[in-house]
């Protein structure tokens, strides 16, 4: 297995692999810093390294993973991983390339897309749908039949009401309460949540 990326997330996906008693092959990084855990060499990316491996993209912000992925779905596979510790329904569809952190609690028919980040101890409730590149936050809870879209962050111990949809790279600030739908491109805070401004936007 390869981990793209070597910085704060990387750190926290290498430690899960040792948990589940897994093995990494390298690490790789546009960047690569100085030091790593355990003196781990850092390598740059290149086609001959990730052609036919398994790779987790081991980035947090969700628009570069996003573009990572483009750059080299041709070349590899993607794993998912789960941390030992988790909750998982049987009944849950995960796709490609998503990471289910510690402690984690997912519940039956949530169907979650590629290349997530579902962090430390949250909750996603039954009939929920999580589409692709989004990052969940520890201790975020997500109510039943909700909706997360594209590229969403849903921030440190969010709550999130059942039926309501976030848009597409939306983000929920830390602690927020969110009620209502947030349209695409959001930024929500507060309790109850609400928009203070879109991104792109000066703060």
């Amino acid at each position: 297995m390869i981990l793209y990326g070597a910085r704060g997330q990387a750190k926290v996906i290498y430690d899960l692999i040792l948990s589940n008693n897994q093995l990494l092959e390298y690490l790789v990084d546009d960047h690569p810093p100085a030091t790593f855990p355990h003196h781990l060499e850092v390598f740059l990316p290149t086609k001959e390294l990730l052609l036919n491996k398994k790779v987790i993209i081991a980035v947090g912000d969700n628009k570069i993973r996003e573009k990572i992925y483009h750059e080299i779905k041709e070349w590899c596979e993607f794993e998912t991983m789960e941390h030992h510790s988790a909750y998982v329904s049987r009944f849950v569809e995960i796709g490609q390339g998503t990471v289910i952190m510690p402690k984690v609690c997912i519940n039956a028919e949530v169907k979650i897309g590629m290349h997530c980040i579902i962090n430390t101890a949250s909750v996603i409730e039954h009939e929920s749908v999580i589409e692709d590149f989004v990052h969940i936050s520890p201790n975020a809870a997500l109510a039943g039949n909700i909706l997360i879209k594209k590229g969403a962050h849903i921030g440190l111990g969010a709550n999130v009401i059942q039926g309501v949809t976030v848009g597409e790279n939306a983000i929920v600030g830390a602690g927020t309460v969110v009620l209502t739908d947030v349209p695409d491109y959001a930024v929500v805070v507060g309790n109850p949540g609400r928009i203070v401004r879109f991104v792109g936007e000066e703060k």
